[in-house]
């Protein structure tokens, strides 16, 4: 399942918060493939989140600046791709400085559920997924009917449909909780075998849902969804 658009006119002007995550994230990409590869094991190590340091009350910055960089074309693809169909609406709703603040404490808070369940392993963890899923969390309480065009894979064969936010992230969600319990499961989640952050993923997710749960109360919706959100938004 891979969203590419979602129906949802309701977001600033110029999201330029949520741009500008997205262009640091990228030049930081491309500040990491123009080094050679020691010098990008070593620019990766030093910034990016060592639980056992964590742990220890050692590198602390680190939970701020690990979730600028990335692994792979793949990882950083899959995370921007994500904040650019969902992190604008988030910000609409948000309010500029709101969402920035919202954005970089998620990934924090990500980054430190990591730690909890593996707070003795060297295994560095990077990227923005944790900050992306707070981003889903917070967009699945403010906007769960808004339709979400997405591809849907069966094997080799793939078509394009309209799935509602709450099934697209809903699915999401659902695979993270059952790939981070397994890990456990598994016992690779305590020790940072596992490849993938999957306690970071939920940590934000959880995060976004609660902080959007929070905004919500505080700022009810338009009921009216042609009126303010625009005739692109489906309720």
């Amino acid at each position: 399942m891979l969203p590419i658009h979602d129906e949802n006119n309701e977001r600033p002007a110029v999201p330029f918060i949520n741009y500008g995550l997205i262009l640091i994230n990228i030049l930081v990409f491309v500040y990491q493939l123009s080094l050679s590869p020691d010098a990008m094991n070593n620019f990766i190590l030093q910034y990016s989140t060592v639980p056992a340091d964590i742990s220890h009350f050692q590198n602390l910055q680190t939970l701020l600046t690990s979730q600028f960089l990335h692994g792979s074309f793949l990882h950083i693809g899959g995370n921007m791709l994500y904040l650019w169909i969902f992190g604008d609406n988030v910000e609409g709703r948000l309010g500029h400085l709101g969402y920035l603040v919202f954005y970089l404490v998620a990934g924090v808070i990500a980054g430190l559920a990591q730690v909890v369940v593996a707070p003795n392993s060297t295994v560095p963890s990077l990227g923005a997924s944790g900050a992306v899923a707070g981003v889903l969390g917070a967009y699945l309480v403010m906007f769960p009917r808004v339709r979400v065009n997405t591809f849907i894979f069966l094997g080799i064969f793939f078509f394009l449909t309209r799935l509602s936010a709450m099934v697209v992230i809903g699915f999401w969600a659902v695979l993270q909780f059952f790939n981070g319990f397994t890990q456990i499961t598994n016992q690779t989640a305590q020790t940072g075998e596992g490849g993938v952050a999957y306690f970071a993923h939920i940590g934000g997710f959880i995060t976004g849902l609660i902080i959007g749960v929070i905004f919500s109360r505080a700022r009810p919706a338009n009921p009216n969804p042609y009126g303010g959100y625009g005739p692109g938004t489906r309720y």
